[in-house]
């Protein structure tokens, strides 16, 4: 209560009814005459646990005391739409501050700042797709992106509860119905698989989109298995894939079994192994028999003109190797590689560039699965490489199972897009070992180009602090103690030495 008796706004979650605990079927405009087919099972069983974690609320997002809540805004983070604008003026003017600090964020994907003023811990915001019936497939996946982003941080930082807003404002055009069937769904799959993360996911309505929620709500979190029956035959014709992403069938490409081969009935697979058929059309006698091509360069019989043109279609295909990649990082579970707090974006050095930090002592070499670092690395750099960025790696205290396999760096260097080499302006490799600088040496030498120019060792803090001021850089607290004692070591003896000369 405040001074004048009146209630407090603010609404805590766990006080809210849950999905579970909601009307019954009948009062949410299902008809009871479909007869659906008992045979077929629904994708989207009645699970209670599931609906416990639910809640359809009518109100204001900003009011609820929940871990996170979602601000849907424009690129650069500065939309005016209501809901985005209810976030400013409870949070403070401390929140438009560290928005700049962001640089904007791309559609569909989600950025987290902290609540100030409000009753969330969090703040997570995301961009919304414009939507243009023409370009309808894009939209449908940029919008799942947002929600799938906006869970799975909430799911690498542990947060408890969340609140939802709608995120396809109706400044950006995205119809109601259309955007809530994926929302729904998108937290449906989500709470499947990663249910155990998160306790409870609030849907924040309004009057308006209170109605399409109540009625599409039972179709993918039925509350008894009549309910269940009941929807089967109304679900839509695309529920999406087991994460919820829309499925587009102009995207599924079928691969035949040894194209430019006739394959008859009755003929075995066995027949047709011969490596030296190739197709009769145009782009396979191009290529030839690449099969053939590997093993023989494995057995070291192939040419050196057809390793150089192996060599040159490898080059060519890195792009799209880098694309592959970082859409499984935009996909795959990484939160246990976050955890380990070997990587990550802090502020920004005295000329404006974009630091990140990585931890060397906090990398387990032998237990980390090397495709989930690199996947990772990839999820962390790729918005912070499209402008100019530099790296500070701490070598504080690390082991030898602390040491990166320079091979894994290789391939490292070789996956990332070109703009990572470009835009990465200086490297600092933080007290750096005599065994280390000769590893580093060597391999900025003779492994990969273009790099040892941007490699500079910094032997204490101090001398990061003249690029970086301290209040920019998030350094871990046993590199601060390490460098304290190392300077104690250094600065004692010269004052003695001092001393002794003064007495003489």
């Amino acid at each position: 209560m405040d001074p004048l008796g009146a209630r407090s706004p603010i609404v805590d979650v766990q006080t809210l009814p849950c999905w579970a605990n909601g009307a019954e079927a009948a009062e949410t405009g299902i008809s009871s005459e479909a007869q659906p087919d008992c045979s077929i099972p629904s994708p989207f069983p009645y699970r209670k646990d599931i609906n416990n974690k639910v809640v359809l609320w009518k109100g204001d997002v900003v009011l609820l005391s929940c871990t996170a809540i979602v601000n849907t805004s424009n690129e650069m983070l500065s939309d005016k739409n209501a809901i985005s604008e209810g976030i400013h003026l409870h949070a403070g003017p401390e929140l438009r501050d560290e928005l700049q600090k962001l640089k904007g964020c791309r559609t569909g994907e989600a950025k987290m700042t902290k609540g100030f003023n409000l009753a969330a811990r969090f703040i997570i915001h995301t961009v919304g797709p414009r939507y243009n019936a023409k370009y309808r497939t894009a939209a449908e996946s940029s919008l799942y992106s947002c929600y799938r982003s906006v869970l799975l941080l909430a799911r690498e930082h542990s947060m408890s509860s969340i609140g939802l807003c709608v995120i396809n404002t109706p400044k950006r055009g995205y119809p109601l119905e259309d955007a809530t069937n994926i929302a729904l769904r998108t937290v449906r799959r989500f709470l499947e698989k990663h249910g155990d993360t998160i306790e409870t996911v609030v849907f924040a309505v309004t009057d308006l989109e209170e109605g399409i929620y109540m009625k599409l709500m039972p179709l993918y979190f039925p509350r008894s298995l009549e309910e269940e029956r009941k929807c089967l035959p109304i679900l839509p014709a695309d529920v999406g894939n087991a994460e919820g992403e829309p499925v587009i069938a102009e995207r599924q490409i079928r691969i035949l079994d040894k194209p430019g081969i006739p394959h008859h009935e009755g003929e075995s697979d066995d027949e047709h192994l011969e490596l030296e058929y190739i197709g009769t059309h145009a782009f396979a006698k191009m290529e030839g028999d690449i099969d053939k091509q590997r093993r023989l360069i494995l057995q070291g019989q192939m040419s050196e003109a057809a390793v150089h043109k192996a060599h040159q279609r490898k080059i060519i295909l890195l792009p799209f190797s880098y694309n592959r990649w970082l859409c499984r990082a935009r996909a795959d579970d990484l939160s246990g590689v976050a955890s380990l707090k070997a990587l990550y974006q802090t502020g920004y050095d005295k000329c404006g560039r974009t630091v990140v930090v990585i931890v060397g002592r906090n990398i387990p070499v032998t237990l980390i699965d090397p495709d989930k670092a690199l996947l990772y690395f990839i999820h962390i750099m790729d918005h912070i490489a499209a402008r100019e960025f530099i790296m500070v790696y701490f070598h504080t205290l690390t082991s030898d199972h602390n040491h990166l396999d320079s091979e894994f760096i290789k391939k490292l260097y070789d996956i990332v897009d070109v703009k990572y080499k470009k835009n990465m302006k200086a490297f600092y490799f933080v007290h750096p070992t005599f065994r280390s600088k000769m590893m580093t040496w060597m391999f900025t030498t003779f492994s990969v180009s273009g790099l040892k120019d941007k490699v500079h060792h910094v032997e204490t803090l101090p001398q990061l602090f003249a690029l970086i001021s301290p209040e920019q850089i998030d350094i871990p607290p046993f590199v601060l103690e390490y460098d304290a004692r190392v300077n104690q070591q250094i600065t004692v003896p010269v004052q003695l030495f001092e001393l002794f000369t003064w007495k003489k």
